[in-house]
C-alpha cells in the first residue's frame, strides 16, 4: 500500500511539472526543475529500501519489570532515609514528562514526599530526536554545582518548548545562578558524561522511552523495585506506593 502511494506521488509530480510547463507555454525554471529532481531522488531512495518501510514499530517497555537502580550522588527530594524511592527517567523536551511533573508529581509530593514516605530522584534520558534535551540535562548539573539543581529543573520543565542552548543562561539568571560560572560549565561539556551514564543506566534495565520510572524500596544508594511506564495518573502511583508501604 505504501509503495503504491509513493509511486502515485512520483507520477503526480511528473504530471504536474509537465502540465505546468504546458500551461505557461514556456520551459520550467532551473530552480523548479531542481526541486522536482530532489523530490524524485528522495522517493527513489525510499523505493530502494523497502525493508526500512516494513520494519515493525519498536516494542514498548513493559511495566512492573523488576529493576535495581543506583541513586548514588544524585540529588533528591524528600528524606534521605525515606523507606521508598521513585526514580524518574526524563527528557526535558518530552511533553509527557512535563505532564507528569505538572499534573501528577505535585500530589505525589504532597502525600508521600513531604510526609517522609518517599524519596524522589531524577535521572536523565535525553532522546536522540530531541535536539536540545542533552544540553538541557547538562544545564541542570551545572546548576547543581551552585546548589540550584531543582530550581533550574523547574524552570526548564516550564519552558520545555523553548530550550535552545542560547536561552539557558537566561534561565540560569532567572533562578539566581552565577551566569558566568554556569555558562563556563555548559560550554566545557564537563557534565555530558554524567548525562550519558544516566542514559546507559536506563538502557541497562530495559527502559527505552520517557517518562519511565522505577519505584521500590530504598536500599541505601540503591532502589529495588519495578518499572512504571508512561505519564500515569496519580492513582497508578498511589496504588503502587500503598502496596509497597503495606508490605
Amino acid at each position: 500500500m505504501r509503495f503504491t502511494k509513493i509511486r502515485t506521488f512520483a507520477a503526480t509530480i511528473i504530471a504536474f511539472s509537465t502540465l505546468a510547463s504546458a500551461a505557461h507555454a514556456e520551459p520550467m525554471t532551473k530552480e523548479q526543475g531542481d526541486a522536482i529532481l530532489t523530490e524524485l531522488r528522495q522517493i527513489k531512495q525510499l523505493l530502494q529500501k523497502p525493508q526500512q518501510l516494513a520494519q515493525p514499530a519498536p516494542q514498548a517497555p513493559k511495566a512492573d519489570e523488576p529493576a535495581t537502580v543506583s541513586v548514588a550522588g544524585v540529588p533528591f527530594l524528600g528524606k534521605a532515609d525515606a523507606p521508598l524511592t521513585l526514580v524518574m527517567f526524563t527528557d526535558y523536551q518530552c511533553p509527557f514528562c512535563s505532564r507528569f511533573e505538572t499534573q501528577t508529581l505535585p500530589e505525589i509530593k504532597r502525600q508521600y514526599i513531604d510526609t517522609g514516605k518517599l524519596r524522589f530522584v531524577v535521572r536523565d534520558m535525553p532522546l536522540p530526536f530531541h535536539p536540545y534535551a542533552s544540553k538541557a540535562a547538562e544545564a541542570t548539573h551545572c546548576a547543581e554545582e551552585q546548589g540550584k539543581y531543582w530550581e533550574l529543573r523547574e524552570k526548564l520543565v516550564a519552558n520545555g518548548d523553548k530550550l535552545d542552548a542560547k536561552l539557558l543562561p537566561e534561565y540560569a539568571r532567572q533562578v539566581g545562578l552565577d551566569v558566568a560560572k554556569f555558562s563556563a560549565c555548559l560550554e566545557s561539556g564537563r557534565q555530558a558524561e554524567k548525562v550519558r551514564a544516566s542514559s546507559s543506566l536506563a538502557a541497562s534495565i530495559g527502559i527505552s522511552g520517557t517518562p519511565s520510572f522505577v519505584i521500590g524500596r530504598s536500599k541505601g544508594d540503591r532502589v529495588e523495585g519495578v518499572t512504571i511506564v508512561g505519564a500515569q495518573p496519580f492513582a497508578a502511583f498511589d496504588q503502587k506506593l500503598k502496596e509497597l508501604l503495606g508490605k
